[in-house]
């Protein structure tokens, strides 16, 4: 058989020859740093067979920041793991140990508690490993002998997940720890040159709150110990960012457990929340969209009708009603109500596109080992839009998204990159349907020159979708807002519009979030900007300090000049000292302090206005500014908010 390489070259190969195979064909050297190989695109572990005509790409210890070397690396780390732990700890029940975003995990049932002080012991035990040798193993055994082997060890986690499987099972092998898995895995652990377990926390076995709480340990690996460090070191940042600490700090929200998931917006957290909704306002106004406002309840043949009962309703909430009453339910999204709108009258091709915009509040039954601060929350406020369009008109209408969005994350410095979901094997609709939908999306993507990647069969069950990312300050990834387009919830709903040819004809949908939540959204701002928000948002634009109580009135006489032209600007007269005062400004990360004294007096008086001015941007830049050139560049800092 013959094996397609990089360079378009043939390899010829023995039948039934494996990546490992074609690596010593091609070289001893690249046979011994080959961690896996990549087989029409997709990754296969080394020791799995090839077939004649594939297209194949070696990943080797060198390619140290590729994710699919790193999620090998991790994936062999986190059985090392395991067999420590059954090691230190016998009699310990093993449940699944998958490589994750940044590292991994593994499960764990043990006898007596651990703690965080354990963990030391443990990654010495894993380096043991590692120093003494470890290599993986592969074999394939039948679902009956697993279940009789993982029985034999006393590993009940081993033998649900073993019932549960179809067809052969494969078993990978080091040292004395045999796991069942789907691999891939290293050929040895010479490659894993750094590894640090991070933390402990307790999981329910499979996520199910009815199932055993389990123990989960997290660590991470990498190919050498300088990527581990300067990993450490952006999870110290993070932490210093976390934005659940910095609402605290900042006083812009909290949580609370008289209602989980939905958070408490103080008066500076609601300057950033109106800050984006006026953005939202401004732009839809622009871009035709039209304001409208839906019922948070709706009957339950509504939510059948849209497919949201069938789909969704693990994650709704209920509402009892008088006896004789329909039940309801609060909506989890705004699409049904949408819906609803456009059927409320005739339509014909001429009103289209009809373009529904609505900020609302929604709620969704999220499990309560699943919240985390604004990242996931039960209360939720979208940036909705639902746009009902002809066929001819779907790629117009994408393209002016897709300008919305980049218009929208330049506000914040950002450059989105995309994601194209595929339709899933189970779906509505005809191949005709979704080939058209999913070029249409790729198309917009390409005329827009937006970086993509395409994620097969991550549809939704009613149509592909662009989901939209972010790269924030420290390098992490964000999924953003999301375009939908969908040709099933019309017709499920019996919309229609006449056609040109007085017929009737069934609209399409783009569902569109571009912010996506705006928790969720203000969330992710907090830890990309670590709170020192861009002036325009900054819930402070800037503090007036007098330094003593002489020069209060003219502080204050300042101030309200600042508040004359809009700008949100504070005093503090409090009896603290100037220096303790500043620092205070600085934590609070106020963009400018303007300090008032002596010498700022005497200008005053001998010029008989706010020529001279202390100014201290954050940061630590100080200058001597006139008050007219500081409101000039207060207008310039704001016009960035719209600099249209």
């Amino acid at each position: 058989m013959k094996v397609v390489l990089p360079d378009s070259s043939e390899l010829e190969l023995p039948d039934g020859a494996n990546g490992l195979d074609a690596a010593r064909a091609i070289g001893p050297k690249l046979a011994e740093q080959a961690v896996l190989v990549k087989v029409d695109g997709a990754p296969r572990d080394l020791r799995l067979p090839l077939a004649d005509g594939e297209s194949i790409r070696f990943l080797t210890t060198r390619d140290t920041d590729d994710p699919d070397a790193l999620f090998v690396l991790r994936h062999s780390t986190a059985h090392l793991l395991a067999e420590a732990v059954m090691r230190l700890h016998p009699g310990v029940k093993i449940a699944i140990g998958p490589p994750i975003a940044d590292g991994f995990y593994y499960d764990f049932e043990f006898q007596a508690p651990i703690s965080e002080a354990d963990l030391e012991a443990i990654e010495a035990e894993i380096r043991r490993e590692i120093t003494e040798g470890r290599e993986w193993t592969r074999e394939e055994l039948s679902r009956d002998e697993a279940i009789a082997r993982f029985e034999a060890e006393s590993q009940p986690y081993k033998v649900e997940l073993a019932r549960d499987a179809e067809g052969q099972i494969s078993l990978y092998t080091q040292g004395d720890f045999t796991d069942l898995c789907r691999g891939p895995h290293l050929q040895n652990a010479e490659p894993i040159k750094a590894v640090k377990l991070t933390s402990l926390a307790g999981a329910y076995w499979r996520g199910d709150e009815h199932n055993a709480q389990l123990t989960r340990i997290y660590g991470t690996a990498f190919y050498s110990q300088a990527d581990l460090d300067a990993h450490l070191e952006r999870l110290e940042q993070a932490r210093a960012r976390d934005h659940r600490k910095l609402g605290r700090d900042l006083d812009l929200f909290h949580l609370s457990d008289h209602s989980p998931g939905s958070p408490f917006w103080h008066p500076k957290g609601m300057v950033l929340w109106n800050g984006l909704e006026d953005m939202r306002r401004r732009e839809n106004r622009r871009r035709g969209y039209q304001e409208v406002k839906t019922p948070l309840l709706y009957d339950i043949q509504t939510y059948i009708t849209s497919g949201h009962y069938e789909n969704y309703r693990e994650n709704m909430f209920f509402v009892e009603t008088h006896e004789g009453e329909e039940p309801l339910a609060l909506k989890p999204m705004n699409c049904p109500g949408h819906m609803l709108l456009f059927g409320s009258e005739l339509r014909s091709y001429r009103d289209l596109p009809i373009r529904y915009a609505e900020s609302s509040t929604l709620h969704r039954d999220e499990r309560g080992g699943t919240l985390h601060g604004l990242l996931r929350v039960k209360h939720i406020t979208q940036d909705d839009a639902h746009v009902f369009v002809t066929e001819e008109q779907i790629q117009d209408e994408i393209d002016g998204m897709i300008d919305f969005a980049t218009y929208l994350y330049d506000r914040f410095g950002v450059t989105p990159h995309a994601e194209l979901s595929t339709r899933p094997e189970k779906r509505l609709g005809t191949d005709e349907q979704w080939d058209r939908a999913e070029e249409a999306l790729e198309a917009a993507l390409v005329r827009h020159g937006l970086e993509y990647v395409i994620s097969p069969g991550e549809g939704t069950f009613y149509g592909p979708k662009i989901d939209l990312h972010m790269t924030d300050l420290l390098g992490r990834s964000w999924q953003m807002g999301t375009i939908q387009l969908d040709y099933q919830m019309p017709v499920q709903f019996g919309l229609t519009y006449m056609g040109a040819d007085n017929r009737e004809h069934s609209p399409v949908v783009i569902h569109r979030a571009l912010l996506g939540s705006l928790e969720r959204f203000l969330g992710i701002l907090v830890e990309h900007y670590g709170g020192a928000f861009p002036f325009w948002l900054a819930p402070v634009q800037a503090r007036v300090i007098p330094v003593g109580e002489g020069h209060r009135d003219a502080a204050r006489a300042l101030r309200d000049r600042f508040a004359e032209e809009g700008f949100r600007v504070d005093l503090d007269e409090r009896d603290e000292t100037l220096g303790k005062r500043i620092r205070d400004a600085e934590l609070e990360k106020v963009p400018f302090v303007v300090v008032y004294g002596d010498r700022e007096s005497e200008a005053a008086r001998a010029w008989r206005s706010f020529e001279l001015l202390a100014v201290r941007e954050r940061g630590g830049e100080q200058s001597d500014v006139s008050l007219d050139a500081l409101l000039e560049s207060f207008r310039e800092l704001a016009a960035e908010a719209d600099p249209r």
